[in-house]
């Protein structure tokens, strides 16, 4: 059964990045058609063109419980314009889950790709956490919820083995380290950047109520894969 829409000031007020695909769109929907109705969300993609597969996905309801914002993680003003829109809300969840990937032999990647990747999964997420904290700070209270990915925990924990070389433990499958992620050098070190970020920045937002979720997703469905960046086969790196 549908229940009435809750008034504005008890509902979960959400922001979330990323919404065009994947694990934003799918969150994004789940949410706005919860059955009570108990969450008010602004679903934010950096081209609004693609807002009509998440209006189509929710077959044009929920009216009253989403509205889709346009929002470049990369952008400073862009960022500045979504939060005044949401201005004098309380928003009590923000999703920094924008993200693009990068695949291929580390020679292979250009500087300005790998700095197109860092600028949304890195520097991204901490604009966007910027942009929306202070006012989570004000009133001593929120959650912000940070997608990551098990890229940034392969490998980062080995444990002795044989010979106790550097070279073996990020080697050894069988020493209780997870192994990296093949091709992947650049994508798992923007998320262990992310990792290292959120770590910190946990422990300083405690006393002001506001609790950090790191969210280590594997595998998951989506349009992610398709859309990977990915070297020139035509570049020079690759002659």
């Amino acid at each position: 059964p549908r229940w009435p829409a809750l008034p504005a000031m008890e509902r979960t007020t959400v922001l979330i990045t990323g919404c065009s695909s994947g694990i934003g769109l799918g969150l994004a929907a789940r949410l706005a058609t919860d059955a009570t109705r108990r969450f008010k969300v602004y679903a934010t993609m950096r081209d609004l063109a693609k807002g009509e597969r998440l209006l189509e996905h929710l077959g044009g309801c929920c009216p009253d419980t989403l509205e889709v914002l346009q929002l470049d993680v990369t952008d400073p003003r862009s960022l500045a314009a979504a939060a005044q829109r949401v201005q004098g809300q309380r928003l009590d969840v923000l999703v920094c889950n924008a993200g693009v990937g990068l695949m291929g032999p580390l020679e292979t990647c250009s500087d300005q790709a790998m700095k197109n990747l860092f600028d949304v999964n890195l520097f991204g997420a901490i604009r966007t956490i910027q942009a929306f904290l202070p006012a989570m700070k004000s009133r001593r209270a929120g959650r912000i919820i940070v997608s990551s990915s098990i890229g940034g925990l392969q490998g980062g924990t080995p444990a002795p083995c044989g010979t106790g070389s550097r070279e073996e433990e990020l080697w050894c499958s069988g020493c209780g380290s997870a192994p990296g992620l093949p091709f992947n050098a650049v994508y798992c070190a923007s998320k262990f950047a992310v990792e290292g970020l959120c770590e910190s920045l946990a422990i300083v937002l405690r006393p002001f109520n506001i609790h950090l979720t790191l969210v280590e997703c594997g595998p998951v469905h989506t349009s992610f894969l398709t859309n990977l960046q990915r070297p020139d086969p035509e570049g020079s790196e690759m002659r």
